[in-house]
This record gives structure tokens, sequence and C-alpha cells, in this order.
């Protein structure tokens, strides 16, 4: 069985970017619905509930097929949250060390990679994700569909924002460019380093 992932910090530790009520709807209602719901899709297969998301993700064609779908979906709604609630913290600055080389080789400079990932957060049509993720040895930014995960395809995640109009809808209403520029205010920095460090052993 898997469980809901507490938050690392308090509703409203993001304020003013990331509104309180709009954290508890988005933690305690929908990232719960995909708990629930990945339970459900498992709960005929005890040996599936034995493993970790992580697990069951990466290698989807071991699903059965009919169930893979829900897995996926909603696998992926619990993956995507548990890592993308570690990201999240206010006023951090900018990346450092090892990571911050890697950006300004890679994209030119920090501000370009910040209009390239703010690209594929706005270009996304309908609900999705934003990444940073190392595929091969490089930084590559990209969105996914829905709750489609980098870790389905072998990549390792770096950073995401979520793009789901739940993530922003109660305080930004339609207007997800507003909440695409105030996410940079709330990026764990020190968290994307770790990942990275991590992928690059």
């Amino acid at each position: 069985m898997h469980t809901l992932q507490q938050l690392p910090y308090p509703y409203n530790a993001l304020e003013p970017y990331i509104d309180e009520q709009t954290m508890r709807i988005h933690h305690d209602k929908h990232h719960q619905a995909y708990v629930d719901n990945l339970n459900k899709a498992t709960e005929t297969n005890p040996e599936l509930q034995k493993l970790t998301v992580e697990q069951l993700l990466r290698d989807l064609n071991k699903i059965p097929e009919n169930i893979r779908t829900p897995v996926r979906n909603h696998g992926g709604g619990v993956w995507n949250h548990n890592f993308f609630w570690q990201l999240l913290k206010k006023d951090v600055g900018e990346p450092k060390g090892a990571l911050a080389e890697a950006i300004k080789k890679r994209f030119g400079s920090f501000e370009k990679f910040k209009e390239e990932f703010t690209k594929a957060s706005m270009s996304r049509f309908g609900s999705g994700w934003a990444w940073l993720v190392l595929a091969k040895g490089e930084l590559e930014i990209y969105s996914t569909a829905n709750q489609d995960s980098p870790i389905s395809e072998g990549k390792a995640p770096l950073l995401c924002n979520d793009v789901w109009e739940h993530a922003y809808y109660l305080k930004y209403q339609n207007r997800r460019a507003e909440y695409v520029a105030a996410f940079w205010n709330v990026i764990n920095w020190a968290y994307v380093e770790k990942n990275f460090a991590a992928a690059m052993k």
C-alpha cells in the first residue's frame, strides 16, 4: 500500500508565490487522489503493491496490460508530486557549484536556461510538467503530458514544475505565465544540486 507523503514544510511556507489554500488542496486532495487510485489499480496484484512507485514506473512494460494505464497515470501522479514538493523552498537565489557550471555550459547562461524552462512550462498544451533532466550525461529541458514521468524514459529528473491548472488556478486563475514567473522564487536549488550530483555518479 502506498501512502501520502507529507509536505516537508507548512502549507503557507511558499506565500506569497504559492498560496496556502492551493497547497492544501493540491496536496491533500489531488495528491491524495493519485495515491488512492494507485492503490485501487494494484489491489488485485499484491506483488505490485510491494514495489515502490519508482519501481513501478521504471518498467511499465512489466505491469499487466489491463492496469498499465492507471498505474502509469496515478503512479506518475504520486511520484511526480513526491519529487515536486522537495523542490520547493522560498527565496534561495540561483544554483551554485557544478550544476551552475553545467547550466552555463549547456544553455549559455542561467538567464537562457530560465527562458528555455519557462518556454517548456508555457508551451505544454493542457496539463503536464516541465522538466530539467540529465539524459545520457547531458542536461535537457522538455515537458511531459499529464502525469508522465521522465523516470519511465530512463532519464534522471533534476527539477520540475507542475503546470496542471490545479497547481495554480486558485491564486492565478488562467494566468499560467504569472505562476511560472512566481515559480522561480520557490526553487530549492540545494535539492536540485543534490539531484545533479547523484545523477552524475
